[in-house]
């Protein structure tokens, strides 16, 4: 008779592109999500929870870099008939709840929306195929005071979860102006938008790395293409000189003030209607920022923002953090980007037949979360519980108790429920819990009436680097009345600035 046959056992590893996320990142992303809805809250914007999973229909073909709607998705086949897929970002799920629920919602509607997305891309360095997203969208309004008020209220945002002002500026432009910048360059024919749209796309592709490549990069695939310096050739936009020349000119548009920036576009854009109106709606964000109190010193315009999703039709911007950090290799550079968007007029199109004006932000929460960290805004280890150790099993309602007594104080605790036979296993515990105090009470100091209160980050200190007498001083462990434990443990804590719940 032949033995059954074993079946491998699975591999305990995270699948390639995911990883997994441990207490102290949870706490610290869901308080500054907290924060985040706080602003949002009070500009006026309602909380959404839209389906994780959408058909691919719905989806459509706007994500980035590609051109089939089920590429760059996880996509799966519902009985041989829809096509379901991940949601890879906030937007296109808001399109079409916005459709479905339209008789039921106010117009305008307002909504944010926080939670992961899924891409179905190659991962690398710091590229996951799942993500948080976090967002804010005006929905059914194309007054250009909805997107003022959304650049406001990101930069009131940064500022609430602890970027600081001059750390961050907010970047913003218009694709109006740029399709006028690129009709005047003979790229664009508002008869035939289909025309050129291949060169188009290099062109913004190109626009997009200007901060990487330089203007001598960018030039280079606005004409014929550019060899890196590993050899590979990426295929320019194959644009005469000229043509190269007037969208250089757009990219260097950027003056000392708006205005003086709105000028220049103008003149880019003179005998293009659609850049035309793009510049009027820019002026118009500008005035209504600046009647606001938001000045250069947080919002600019600057014509190299494009964005590179394809839905975007009017003003784009992009939230960028400005002070330097060290990359892998010791270098010097600038944090970057953590929020973009945009207005987005035919998006809700597609569901209606109707065009329906939206406008809104989306925030990368791993990478504002990572800022965070770097400027020291959130802590980078989180303490632990309390831990009461167990010195006698057969006293567990005791020490249950005790737990208690310090949970309704606000005090997070927790009894040791491993085995207590080794106590200095217990302690270890402790330790690997980043546990700030440890409660011992055993059969002695029961019938004494007294605990004893453990403070094991001053133990930890004391035993790096103090003398003698300071141990003798600052004892890190203390015999304390029981009836004492609550108001010992808030002490200890708050003299380590740990706070309470």
């Amino acid at each position: 008779m032949a033995k059954p046959r074993k079946h491998p056992r699975p591999k305990a590893q995270t699948p390639k592109g995911f990883r997994d996320y441990f207490g102290a990142e949870v706490t610290q992303r869901t308080e500054m999500l907290h924060q985040i809805a706080g602003v949002y809250h009070r500009y006026g914007f309602d909380a959404l929870e839209s389906s994780a999973v959408e058909t691919v229909e719905a989806l459509g073909k706007f994500l980035p870099d590609v051109d089939r709607p089920n590429e760059g998705v996880f996509a799966w086949q519902e009985n041989d008939a829809d096509w379901l897929a991940l949601r890879y970002d906030l937007t296109a799920p808001l399109a079409r709840v916005y459709a479905q629920h339209r008789n039921d919602l106010p117009t305008p509607y307002r909504r944010y929306a926080m939670g992961p997305v899924w891409r179905n891309e190659k991962p690398g360095p710091g590229r996951f195929r799942q993500f948080y997203q976090c967002d804010a969208d005006t929905v059914g309004t194309a007054s250009m005071a909805a997107d003022a008020e959304i650049c406001a209220m990101l930069s009131d945002t940064l500022e609430a979860v602890g970027i600081a002002r001059g750390d961050y500026v907010i970047r913003i432009n218009n694709r109006k102006v740029l399709n006028g910048v690129m009709e005047v360059a003979g790229i664009l024919d508002p008869a035939d938008p289909e025309k050129f749209a291949h060169e188009r796309g290099i062109v913004l592709r190109a626009i997009d790395k200007l901060d990487r490549l330089g203007p001598d990069g960018v030039r280079a695939l606005l004409g014929q293409g550019r060899t890196d310096e590993s050899g590979d050739i990426t295929q320019g936009a194959g644009l005469a000189g000229t043509q190269a020349e007037t969208i250089m000119g757009f990219m260097d548009a950027r003056r000392e003030t708006g205005q003086a920036t709105v000028e220049r576009l103008s003149e880019l854009v003179q005998g293009s209607s659609v850049g035309e109106q793009g510049v009027a709606e820019l002026e118009q964000i500008a005035d209504l920022l600046a009647a606001q109190g938001y000045g250069p010193d947080r919002i600019i315009i600057d014509p190299s923002v494009v964005r590179g999703l394809g839905y975007y039709t009017g003003p784009v911007y992009e939230a960028e953090l400005t002070f330097d950090i060290f990359d892998d290799k010791g270098r010097k550079r600038q944090f970057g980007s953590v929020a973009g968007g945009g207005r987005y007029d035919d998006l809700v199109k597609r569901f209606t037949g109707q065009e329906v004006p939206a406008t809104g932000i989306s925030i990368g929460v791993d990478r504002l979360l990572a800022a965070l960290r770097e400027k020291g805004r959130v802590k980078a280890v989180e303490h632990g519980p309390v831990v009461i150790t167990v010195m006698d099993r057969d006293r567990m309602a005791d020490y249950q108790q005790m737990v208690a007594e310090l949970r309704n104080a606000g005090i997070r605790a927790e009894v040791y429920l491993g085995n207590p036979k080794n106590f200095g296993n217990q302690l270890k515990y402790a330790d690997r819990r980043n546990s700030p105090v440890a409660i011992i009470e055993g059969g002695e100091e029961k019938q004494r009436g007294v605990v004893q209160v453990k403070d094991l980050i001053l133990g930890a200190q004391i035993a790096e680097n103090a003398t003698l007498q300071e141990w003798k001083d600052r004892p890190s462990q203390v015999e304390i009345n029981r009836g004492d434990l609550v108001a010992t443990v808030r002490e200890m804590l708050a003299n380590h600035g740990i706070g309470q719940d």
